[in-house]
């Protein structure tokens, strides 16, 4: 009797392990089916096309199943995110995340904060823009600047939406320099991008990239970077930054991958494999070069230091803007 019991448990012990999921399987037969990638913006701007060029570049290096892009707008992309939060753990939904994460916790825009994903690598960075309209007045961020500072009405400025970190950009000018600017949001970048071609704003915030198109046809003027340093983009190699013009102040904006927090490692360490070759793919930095966008590839711890790096400092900049929400 104690051999036939020592028996069955053994088979059925072996019955459940078989049945049980095993990481090991799980990488092997990772992905099975199509992967969702959630861009927390509206399509057409910065972060879609690094979204985007991505998943085109991604089909090289997991050829057996593609990666879906899925535009989920809203509350400087919180309504995304979250949805990459909630997502079932499986690698089967991820995001593109944005440094709004670092951001909205500060303005009481949403609960959940970047301990809440998972990184998997940083794929871009790029400064904010002052871009005006190139009939606009202004030839030079000190005369939009002095102009802004004289006017009745104040100087409108348009970004993807509050919280967000063009919004933020401008906020922290109009702290840096006291001038009062009118702050106009919009679903994202090329929303904000397309209302001052349309001469509905004066300006915009956001990011090299996102202007260059309409910069090379003429039809807008970038006045300054808030970078540390000049870009070497085409033609941004002559825009100066603010810093040289005497106002202390760079902000950033950065993209890269991130998967809910649970996901197992393994399937991590599949998706952060492609996001490094994708990272080297020739094909995927002509896309970013073409579109002006800042290669700024990190693997997931170096990631997190982005991450950890800016809660920092949005912990601290924002309550002296005084725009919580």
């Amino acid at each position: 009797m104690q051999g036939n019991r020592r028996h069955f448990l053994a088979t059925t012990g072996a019955i459940a392990l078989a049945g049980a999921p095993a990481f090991g399987v799980h990488a092997a037969d990772y992905p099975s089916r199509p992967i969702e990638l959630i861009v927390p913006v509206a399509a057409g701007g910065g972060t879609d096309i690094v979204g985007r060029a991505f998943a085109d570049a991604a089909k090289r290096y997991l050829p057996q199943q593609p990666i879906v892009v899925m535009n989920k707008p809203g509350a400087s992309g919180s309504v995304g995110t979250a949805e990459v939060i909630n997502a079932k753990a499986d690698g089967y939904k991820i995001g593109l995340i944005i440094c709004e994460i670092t951001i909205i916790p500060n303005l009481g825009i949403t609960k959940h904060t970047a301990s809440d994903v998972r990184p998997i690598a940083r794929l871009n960075a790029d400064p904010s823009a002052i871009t005006v309209r190139a009939d606009a007045p202004w030839q030079t961020v000190e005369e939009f600047l002095a102009d802004a500072r004289k006017r009745k009405d104040p100087v409108t400025i348009g970004n993807a939406g509050p919280g967000s970190i063009w919004h933020i950009a401008a906020a922290a000018l109009s702290d840096k320099t006291g001038i009062a600017f009118n702050h106009v949001p919009f679903l994202g970048a090329s929303p904000a991008v397309l209302a001052l071609l349309g001469g509905h704003v004066d300006s915009v915030t956001v990011s090299p990239g996102e202007v260059a198109q309409h910069v090379a046809a003429g039809k807008l003027r970038t006045l300054a970077l808030m970078a540390d340093q000049r870009i070497r983009n085409p033609g941004f190699e002559n825009v100066p930054t603010l810093k040289e013009r005497g106002i202390d102040l760079t902000v950033s904006v950065w993209r890269g991958l991130a998967a809910p927090k649970d996901t197992p490692s393994d399937v991590v360490a599949t998706l952060a494999d492609v996001a490094r070759k994708v990272a080297e793919d020739q094909g995927f930095r002509d896309t970013l070069a073409k579109a002006n966008l800042g290669l700024a590839y990190a693997d997931a711890a170096g990631f997190q230091q982005t991450i950890d790096r800016d809660r920092a400092f949005y912990k601290d900049l924002i309550p002296k803007l005084k725009i919580q929400s």
